[in-house]
């Protein structure tokens, strides 16, 4: 009789985009995924930053199987109603007036540089077209958005660099004022950068930014898809600020979906005035299915308790892993980042540790600069925290004998 088992697909039918870790999950619960051969790893990735309410959500699944059984699509023509709800909630705790909603982060920034740019044009000056980003910055992987970064790993091989994009130093303010200019349409940062390295602007140097740009009419632009929706103990990033840095334009997703595709573009009104029917959109952006899980997901994350929770769980990790440091001065070399997007830049190769980590039953993602990443859920309890800094602390020890072991000598 003949066999009925389905054939596996080779993965050589994929394309090889990606570098892949020998792998496979087929479930998730909370802060833990279980391979398809039952072993339990605890996950300080979140998806990179994407599950912040942790695998299954009961919430969320509660909010996908209601909308699966009632209506996934029927395009922007007509209104939809959970559109609606998710915006007024948004622009309720942010700086903002209107939303665009995408299927992902880099849809997100594009539809930010479009607005910035539409703004000046039907303000009569269309010749404000360049965007300011800086080094070690990530905003997708659309040509705009890589271009936006000006990563060399990103843009080699696609052809010559896009008109209308000037690349900047991070962190060197008086630099950035020299390159404003006639022509400057808008600055576009990560308050918090996720694949450069985890590195922080500072309160005081956000502010600076801002005033730079209400000096010279240019449009502030947050790329908030890692670092935002409470990753670093504030709704958004820049909330640290106190008020003082708010954008005019941002570009949120990730954790906004809870791992659903989701993405949106939120801008005041003044900056979104150019944005006129026809100007922009979607086919599947903002439908009824995205909305129904995005919607059920910002409910929790808006939640003071949360919030505090994560400002508690990433105090802990923080001190726990700077104590690392100290003990593993030849592995760990400096903790940065903000909230629970913490990162450990290494001594020691980051992919190699990041094997180690899975060796010991550890998910952490890698970053440039050569650091790693620990973007661990929201939910992640105290206990959970400590069992993470248990295995990361084996992964330092794993790293360290690798680099006092002799070299291997092939035979003669």
């Amino acid at each position: 009789m003949a066999e009925t088992t389905a054939p596996t697909v080779p993965a050589d039918h994929l394309m090889g985009v990606y570098a892949r870790a020998p792998l496979a999950f087929e479930r998730g619960e909370g802060v833990r995924l279980y391979t398809t051969e039952g072993e339990a790893y605890l996950d300080c990735m979140a998806g990179i930053a994407v599950t912040a309410l942790g695998h299954s959500h009961p919430k969320l699944v509660a909010a996908v199987k209601d909308q699966a059984e009632k209506l996934w699509h029927t395009s922007n023509i007509f209104r939809i109603p959970n559109q609606e709800k998710l915006a007024a909630l948004l622009t309720a705790h942010t700086f903002a007036d209107v939303c665009f909603f995408t299927n992902s982060g880099t849809e997100a920034i594009e539809c930010a540089i479009k607005t910035a740019r539409k703004y000046h044009w039907a303000k009569g000056h269309p010749e404000r077209i360049d965007i300011i980003g800086f080094d070690g910055s990530f905003h997708g992987r659309t040509i705009a958005a890589i271009f936006a970064a000006n990563n060399p790993s990103y843009v080699e091989g696609f052809g010559p660099p896009l008109p209308g994009f000037v690349g900047a130093t991070f962190g060197d303010l008086e630099a950035l004022k020299k390159l404003v200019g006639p022509t400057t349409a808008a600055i576009l940062l990560e308050p918090v950068q996720g694949e450069g390295g985890a590195r922080s602007w500072t309160e005081a140097q956000l502010k600076a930014i801002r005033q730079l740009c209400d000096e010279t009419g240019t449009l502030l632009i947050y790329d908030e898809i890692q670092c935002g929706l409470g990753r670093t103990g504030k709704l958004f990033a820049y909330e640290w600020a106190d008020g003082a840095a708010e954008p005019d334009i941002m570009a949120v997703a990730k954790a906004l979906g809870g791992g659903f595709p989701v993405g949106a573009c939120l801008a005041t009104i003044e900056a979104a005035s150019g944005m006129t029917p026809g100007s922009h959109g979607s086919t599947y952006g903002g439908n009824p299915l995205a909305m129904a899980v995005g919607l059920a997901s910002v409910e929790e994350l808006v939640k003071p308790q949360l919030l505090a929770h994560v400002r508690e769980v990433a105090g802990y990790l923080n001190q726990q892993l700077s104590g690392l440091r100290d003990r593993y001065p030849d592995v760990v070399l400096d903790i940065r980042g903000k909230g629970l997007l913490i990162g450990v830049k290494l001594a020691t190769p980051n992919r190699e540790f990041m094997q180690h980590a899975r060796d010991a039953h550890l998910l952490i993602a890698g970053g440039g600069d050569n650091c790693v990443r620990l973007l661990p859920p929201l939910t992640l309890t105290l206990d959970e925290a400590r069992e993470a800094i248990e295995r990361f602390e084996q992964a330092c020890q794993a790293a360290q004998a690798k680099a006092k072991a002799p070299a291997q000598v092939g035979a003669a």
